[in-house]
């Protein structure tokens, strides 16, 4: 009588266990849920929105890029916390396997990112992002995706070249393309003096800072809101996946 009565106790205390975990995995993944449906519909709007709110973002590619990045995470949450949750209330052990699969998927994608920063972080360098930008920035009004890019950057963060405008010398292809130009339109300060455009690209009113001091102080206040906000989501993705296989696992 006393190994029947330990072993139901026992039994009930796994259901319950069981059933604590159940409920909790369904409320994380209800506001996994709904931060992804909330980041969707932000997403969505902007694309669809009829008051012009889109123009104004497609006039900065960054901007632009970033709708689409909202949407890509928005949709990947969305999609995680319905499988969850689905998971968790319906005790669904393939719903469960699946969900556990792709956490697992991509927090290893995440992990091979920070392995794959921390191996080339000596190339995010001023001297090679100049060697860079020496060797393949063509002008303004070029089309090659390097040069827009880099047009972007300029333009964006009102910089001029990666260390300053010296980085456009004789020794540049810009120059080499460009011989009676100093710098590219895309250095100009943007003002009301008036400015004459060739004055500016012979070297006059231009920004005199580099973009990589722009782009590292623009940053630089997220860099560590970045970092910890990172290890807060692994920690999330590792509780994510025990408590779906702990699940997993005790479904009968």
């Amino acid at each position: 009588m006393g190994q029947g009565e330990a072993s139901a106790r026992g039994t009930a205390m796994e259901g319950d266990c069981l059933s604590c975990i159940k409920y909790l995995m369904f409320i994380f993944n209800f506001f996994i849920f709904l931060g992804g449906a909330f980041l969707l519909g932000v997403g969505i709007w902007v694309l669809v929105d009829p008051t012009g709110f889109r123009e104004i973002v497609a006039a900065n590619p960054l901007l632009f890029t970033g709708v689409y990045v909202i949407l890509a995470i928005g949709g990947m949450l969305f999609l995680l916390g319905f499988l969850g949750c689905c998971g968790a209330i319906r005790e669904n052990k393939c719903l469960l396997l699946f969900f556990f699969l792709l956490i697992l998927i991509i927090f290893l994608a995440e992990l091979a990112a920070a392995i794959l920063a921390f191996i080339f972080r000596e190339h995010l360098t001023k001297d090679y992002f100049t060697k860079e930008l020496k060797t393949y920035y063509y002008g303004s009004n070029n089309t090659d995706v390097f040069t827009t890019s880099w047009n972007t950057i300029m333009t964006t963060f009102e910089c001029c070249g990666v260390k300053g405008a010296e980085d456009f010398d004789q020794q540049s292809l810009f120059r080499r393309l460009n011989p009676a130009r100093a710098v590219p339109e895309v250095c100009c300060q943007r003002n009301d003096l008036g400015i004459n455009k060739e004055d500016c690209m012979s070297g006059v009113s231009i920004h005199n800072k580099g973009c990589y001091s722009a782009v590292m102080d623009y940053f630089e206040t997220y860099i560590y809101m970045a970092g910890a906000l990172a290890i807060v989501v692994l920690t999330i993705e590792l509780f994510a996946m025990a408590f779906a296989m702990c699940l997993f696992r005790g479904i009968q």
